[in-house]
């Protein structure tokens, strides 16, 4: 998946400004597809230069002017296209994990803390996906057709959240069971 896949996804929801869109990417998309700002104004200016996207100029008063963008038809079929073509798991890129694969040569100790320290991470994660579930999606079978979607995506983050807070916590055991027999 690119980017402008992600940029694309979330503009077919609503038309927005590239700092709307920005906010929008890091309460939605941003949780599974990470981008900077500024990656994402510079892929909006390669999605407007290949017709994928709009933009209308809004002037304002006593404030910069501003872009809104809007998916177009060629935008919409490019996303279409994507969508239709089967995917391949992505692989799995996680500093923690590369750490822990060579944790034999720390002490326990730094390993469990570190196992802590992403445990407490992956909580508030959590905690902010059932946030958003609560709000948003109070009433599962009165989904709209798009809220559909969007609650299957959360609920993968809230099984992926939940997942490695159990694997952390039985890391944490074992590796704390072992300080227990030094």
């Amino acid at each position: 998946m690119a980017l402008s896949h992600a940029i694309l996804a979330a503009l077919n929801d609503s038309a927005c400004s590239g700092y709307d869109l920005a906010k929008k990417f890091d309460g939605s998309v941003g949780f599974f597809w990470n981008a900077t700002h500024q990656q994402i104004y510079r892929e909006l200016t390669k999605l407007e230069e290949q017709s994928q996207i709009d933009a209308q100029l809004i002037h304002q008063e006593h404030r910069p002017d501003k872009k809104i963008y809007t998916l177009t038809s060629k935008g919409e079929e490019y996303l279409r296209a994507w969508i239709e073509t089967p995917s391949t798991v992505s692989p799995l890129k996680d500093d923690l994990l590369v750490k822990i694969f060579a944790g034999s040569i720390v002490s326990p100790e730094a390993i469990v803390s570190e196992l802590k320290h992403h445990r407490i991470q992956h909580l508030e994660t959590l905690h902010t996906y059932q946030a958003i579930a609560s709000q948003y999606f109070p009433e599962r079978s009165q989904l709209s057709h798009v809220g559909r979607y969007q609650y299957i995506t959360l609920r993968q983050g809230i099984r992926i959240e939940t997942e490695w807070l159990a694997w952390c916590q039985e890391s944490i055991d074992l590796l704390e069971s072992e300080l227990t027999r030094l």
